[in-house]
């Protein structure tokens, strides 16, 4: 007999969040604070890119490629640490935005 299908969902889920969490555990190693780099704000691998810079690339329009031709001491994987950390951030912090 086979579970209900909710319940095959919930552990499905469970593993992709175990799975993605581990994930984004490793991908986050590659964002750095340091206070003497760029004032210690979140850069990426001890370098003095800004996790903000990328994110706001990223906001503007520029896809991943027009980032990584732009730097080409980036790889995806530090973009995407990028989108990880910025995921994190608005998961831990409570945002107001403004009324419509």
């Amino acid at each position: 007999m086979t579970a209900p299908p909710y319940k095959q969902l919930t552990k499905i889920i469970k593993f992709a969040n175990t799975k993605t969490n581990k994930m984004k555990e490793s991908i986050l190693s590659r964002i750095t604070l340091d206070p003497e780099i760029c004032h210690g704000k979140p850069v990426i691998r001890d370098t003095r890119h800004l996790v903000e810079g990328i994110i706001e690339y990223l906001a503007g329009g520029d896809t991943i490629e027009d980032i990584l031709k732009e730097y080409p001491e980036l790889s995806r994987e530090d973009v995407l640490a990028c989108l990880a950390f910025a995921a994190r951030a608005i998961q831990l912090k409570d945002i107001t935005l403004p009324a419509a």
